[in-house]
């Protein structure tokens, strides 16, 4: 087996190619993302990945198994982090369910759409149904149901009385709108990011019947870097 010291130091074999100083994996990764969102997945070969990233296919081989485990490991990118901040808002009880909702939305919108590549456009390839996208599959649905906990939390201040199936009509509304942005991204890419967000957040609380707090977000600190996705200027009421 070979050691990780030992796989960081393969050769390249690509000289033209600038060095970025990122480990392997990420110009892979890279790579990949660029060529799957610019030339589509089925016209990309391992081949042209790893010459994308300076390397040899067989180096390539050495990090990823093929074009489905890059794939997969870029789809999970685009909701791990998504996942991670939604744990933490369900357990910030101290603040208003739509608020916390308000900043998932803008968050995971960001994610999608703030990168150099349009990775959420991946998630509609035929090819993810299969098998090795389980875990992609797994974690969008974790995400999907901390979506509906906090409308099911803010309809309840609101004293909405929602049966379950009008709860999980609003939810799927919500996570659906959220994830179309990849295809209003793809038809308008210049589109400042942040006010697509904050904006699609907004769209967001009004197709769930919850109003949003006056403060979408929490002060930002005298001094020291921002505070995460929730810091930034506050919006008015609607």
């Amino acid at each position: 087996m070979i050691d990780a010291e030992r796989r960081v130091g393969r050769p390249r074999a690509d000289r033209r190619r600038p060095a970025s100083g990122r480990p392997p994996r990420e110009e892979l990764l890279e790579a990949a993302a660029e060529l799957f969102t610019h030339n589509g997945y089925a016209a990309t070969t391992t081949r042209a990945v790893a010459r994308q990233a300076g390397m040899r296919q067989a180096t390539m081989y050495h990090y990823f198994g093929g074009k489905e485990e890059l794939l997969a490991e870029l789809l999970e990118s685009t909701v791990s982090p998504s996942l991670e901040l939604a744990g933490r808002l369900l357990a910030d009880t101290g603040r208003p369910a739509a608020l916390r909702l308000w900043e998932l939305c803008r968050s995971d919108v960001l994610l999608l759409c703030g990168g150099p590549h349009n990775l959420g456009a991946l998630y509609l390839l035929p090819e993810v149904s299969g098998e090795r996208f389980t875990a992609f599959h797994r974690m969008r649905t974790e995400l999907k149901a901390v979506y509906r906990r906090l409308l099911a939390e803010a309809a309840a201040a609101e004293r909405h009385r929602w049966d379950a199936a009008g709860l999980a009509l609003r939810s799927d509304l919500v996570f659906g709108l959220i994830e179309g942005v990849i295809l209003i991204r793809r038809s308008a890419p210049h589109r400042p990011v942040e006010a697509f967000a904050e904006a699609t957040a907004d769209a967001a609380l009004r197709i769930a019947g919850v109003g949003r707090p006056q403060a979408v977000s929490t002060p930002r600190p005298s001094s020291g870097p921002s505070s995460g996705p929730s810091s930034g200027p506050s919006a008015q009421a609607w």
